[in-house]
This record gives structure tokens, sequence and C-alpha cells, in this order.
């Protein structure tokens, strides 16, 4: 099979992830579209809308100068950037509930502005939107995945990974996530990967160093998982274990399949979101 990105399967951190928790969670939430309007659904809640102000917030910062960019972290663009997942868009059931949500929101913007450190140093960008390259040109297979923050380190003119976190529970050891960003960046950029860090910024000032693995088994453990997500879809075997019972993970999208969710409007990446 030749290469073509139109027809080729694109993998990445999420997708994988959905694959690997539950197959028909993965085709209901990445293959599946609404006939109704022709897009992609997806479930909103209140610590995904966490999530997405703040790192709005925070990866915007890189367009910025070293010098000017701490100018631009504070509370006033979170207020802007919560506009976007405000009351129903971001899957709140009551004010109260937003109001709580925020302030967690509020407390992580100010830990990064009274801790800077590694955000006021060079960054390095990668040109694509979304970066990507074909894992494997004989499977048709392509990596993508967006990067937090990408820190550029002098002394070995290296680059350093940088991941936020605003949920309470640690990347587990076996997490796709590092992997995938050492593959892309070995592909699609020349500087060595020379550190990678975690900020769990409902907990940390600092960054949280982390191992990164060898670029021989980031690949061997993500060809593996993406040849049997290709071979899935292609089998058309996208099934729950539970079978028509359904489990955690696919019940939601269950749900909105059988139109027992609130639809909330049409959220990032022009996906139908909805609420449980």
């Amino acid at each position: 099979m030749s290469k073509d990105k139109y027809t080729a399967t694109w993998v990445s951190h999420s997708s994988m992830g959905d694959f690997l928790k539950c197959p028909r969670a993965y085709y209901l939430h990445n293959v599946y579209k609404n006939p109704n309007t022709g897009r992609k659904i997806n479930i909103i809640n209140p610590s995904l809308a966490l999530g997405i102000a703040v790192h709005e917030v925070l990866e915007n910062l890189s367009n910025f100068s070293a010098e000017e960019r701490m100018k631009h972290c504070n509370l006033e663009k979170l207020e802007e950037a919560w506009k976007k997942v405000s009351g129903k868009m971001g899957g709140f059931k009551n004010k109260k509930e937003e109001l709580l949500v925020k302030d967690k929101a509020r407390e992580m913007i100010k830990r990064v502005m009274n801790n800077p450190g590694i955000l006021i140093k060079k960054t390095v960008k990668i040109k694509q939107e979304l970066p990507s390259y074909f894992l494997s040109e004989d499977q048709n297979i392509i990596l993508c995945g967006k990067i937090d923050w990408l820190s550029y380190v002098p002394d070995d003119n290296s680059v350093h990974v940088l991941d936020f976190k605003t949920g309470k529970n640690d990347e587990s050891e076996d997490s796709l996530q590092l992997p995938i960003y050492q593959l892309l960046l070995k592909n699609l950029q020349k500087r060595k990967v020379s550190g990678a860090s975690y900020w769990y910024l409902d907990r940390d000032n600092e960054p949280i160093s982390v191992k990164l693995p060898s670029v021989e088994d980031s690949y061997n453990r993500v060809i593996e998982i993406a040849s049997k997500l290709k071979s899935s879809r292609d089998s058309k075997t996208l099934f729950c274990q539970k079978g028509n019972e359904g489990c955690f993970f696919c019940k939601p999208f269950e749900k909105i399949i059988a139109g027992d969710a609130y639809y909330v409007g049409v959220g990032g990446y022009n996906q139908d979101l909805y609420m449980i």
C-alpha cells in the first residue's frame, strides 16, 4: 500500500488511548460521524473544560519573545479563554459548579505567574500546525500530536519537552505520550531530545522531570498498537469486549447515539459536543 495522507489511518496519543480502553469507544469518538451534521462527536465535562482553558493561556505564551512572555500570562487571559467553555459549553450543570472549577484554573495560572521558570527560556517551534509524519508508509499510518511546550537547551543545542497537566492523576509509566512526542521530534526537527517534564499545575510549583525511553523502544511500542488499531479498523472489528452491555468508556458515547445526551454545540476540532 502506497502512502496517501487522505486515505491513511491517523493515530495519536488520545486515539490510541481510546482504542486500548475500548475499541468501540475509539470508533464512536474517532471514526463515527453524526449523520445529521457530518461531524464527529465528543463529550464535554468540567475537567476537560478546565484543561482546555488553561492550556490555551499557557500554550499561547510561546508566540511571544522570552522577555515579553509573562506579560501575557495573567487572569485576564484566562477570562478570555474561559468564555469558550463557560456554561453548558464546558459541561457545567450549574453556576456553582463552574465557579469551583474556574477557581482551580485561576490557581493554576497564578502558580505559573509566580513560578515562570522554564517558560521564560527560549523555545523551539515545529512549523506544522498539527505535527505529523508517516509512522509506517507500508501500512499507510500517520502519527500526529501537539506538544505543549518545547524549551531550547543552549548547552547542547537540544530540546526539552514540557507537558502541562491539569488533572489530578499522575501520567502512568506505560503512557504512550512521551514515546509519541519523541518520535515526532525525531522525524520533524533536527535537534536531539535531551529531557522531558510533566508540570502538574494543581500542586507543583515546577515541572517534574521524567525519564525518556529510547527511540527504538518508543517506535516498537507505538507501531505495535498503531498496527493493531489499523487492523481492527480495516476488518471492522471495533467492538466492546463486554459486548452489547458496553463498558465505562463506550457507554457515554452510546448515550449520544441513542439520543440520551444533551447537545451543547460545536466545539474545538469542529466536533458536536454533548453533556452526559
